[in-house]
């Protein structure tokens, strides 16, 4: 694979700790949320930046699957829900709902573009075959 652009960030204290990107535009604490028995607070955390990332890639992606086949999509918006939980024997896994919003589409159409959008998306590439990922067209 040709790399066309490399993000860096440095973690010091993993989930209690600090991230900051090489070009300072990411420079967050990090925090345990109080739902897994961290401190929680005005702090994000690595599921927060994941879904961020997650749902930006996504509706990147649509656009251009969209475009790719001369449809005009006008406010296309996706919300990405990233769970972590337990999972046995041992360990932590993840689990994300993407819910995607395509006004004007009708549901035919949207599903199409969100199910070829899934086979294109580079963090559903990432991720599939070990993250259970659920689409929902809204």
């Amino acid at each position: 694979m040709k790399i066309l652009y490399e993000a860096k960030a440095t973690v010091q204290g993993g989930r209690n700790g600090h991230v900051r990107s090489d070009d300072g535009l990411i420079d967050l604490q990090l925090a345990v949320p109080k739902s897994m028995g961290g401190p929680g607070g005005e702090k994000s955390n690595p599921e927060q930046l994941f879904a961020s990332g997650y749902a930006a890639c996504f509706d990147g992606a649509l656009n251009y699957i969209a475009g790719t086949k001369k449809i005009k999509i006008s406010g296309s918006q996706v919300t990405a829900k990233v769970g972590i939980g337990a999972i046995e024997p041992v360990g932590f896994g993840l689990k994300v709902t993407l819910e995607i919003s395509i006004p004007w589409i009708d549901r035919e159409l949207g599903w199409e573009l969100v199910k070829e959008t899934h086979k294109f998306c580079p963090y559903s590439n990432a991720i599939r075959g070990n993250v259970d990922v659920d689409l929902v067209l809204l």
